[in-house]
């Protein structure tokens, strides 16, 4: 009797612009070939998940972040204990507790398990920080919010084991992809209105100058042979920006709005540095 492959992961965070509804229109444009996987805005993960290379190197700037990555990798079993903890425990208070619990003083597991649990009952799964770095998203109205998938977390363990896990900056590829690598961004995506300021997920900001910097890299990427995709929002902006490269409209949903009215069909883009 043979044994039946195991479960591939999916993303165990909710992330806003979470690329999980997307991925049958990406998947054309990914090349199979390709060498290191890097992912330098890792979010939820959810084209690492899917791709499930064997040679990756996920990054992020925000600390806590990496630090739920790295422990549902190298101690899973520690976060799902303390993720049970928190379901056991969970109601309004509870959830206010945890929220004002400063990640420092906190072991690095309990610190992973806090942040899933919080972005696992929090309003819409949103991760926003205020100026002095702390998370402030209010409770979310779930009857029974899904706090600890063991079967998943596991297998996203297991996806982990072949991923370097960094805490640094989108253009640290620099330092590290070569020809044959792939590196997919997906940064804050450039506003589509003035009105539209949510462009940074913790206090570090992602405006116009880092959009620029972020498209150089891009192009230094493109002359050293590294191949490299792109998201982001449909504007004039980012159009222009990528304006030397091929650039393909994809259809998203946008979900992230507190009003029902204001979500719907919207298009972004995928960029890509090598030709078609």
């Amino acid at each position: 009797m043979t044994t039946p492959p195991a479960a591939k992961a999916t993303p165990f965070l909710k992330w806003a612009g979470g690329k999980g509804r997307l991925l049958a229109q990406y998947a054309p444009y990914f090349p199979r070939d390709a060498g290191t996987y890097y992912e330098p805005f890792c979010g939820g993960g959810a084209v690492f998940f899917a791709r499930a290379p064997e040679r990756a190197v996920l990054a992020d700037i925000n600390p806590e972040l990496v630090n739920v990555y790295t422990c549902v990798r190298d101690d899973v079993e520690g976060v799902i204990a303390r993720l049970r903890e928190h379901a056991a425990q969970h109601n309004s208070t509870y959830y206010y507790t945890v929220r004002a619990q400063q990640p420092g003083d906190l072991a690095l597991v309990a610190r992973a398990a806090r942040l899933i649990y919080l972005n696992h009952t929090c309003f819409n799964g949103l991760y926003r920080e205020n100026a002095r770095g702390e998370f402030n998203v209010p409770l979310g109205r779930y009857t029974n919010p899904a706090i600890c998938d063991v079967a998943n977390l596991r297998a996203a363990c297991r996806a982990l084991q072949g991923a370097a896990i960094l805490h640094a900056p989108f253009d640290h590829v620099l330092e590290r992809a070569l020809p044959g690598d792939l590196v997919y961004f997906d940064p804050p995506y450039v506003p589509l209105s003035a009105t539209s300021r949510f462009t940074s997920y913790s206090r570090h900001t992602f405006g116009p100058a880092e959009q620029t910097h972020l498209r150089d890299v891009f192009v230094e990427l493109a002359r050293r042979g590294v191949r490299a995709l792109l998201s982001n929002s449909d504007c004039a902006v980012t159009r222009d920006l990528y304006r030397d490269f091929p650039i393909v409209t994809i259809t998203a949903a946008r979900a992230i709005n507190a009003r029902a009215d204001r979500r719907g069909k919207i298009s972004e883009i995928l960029v890509r540095n090598w030709p078609t």
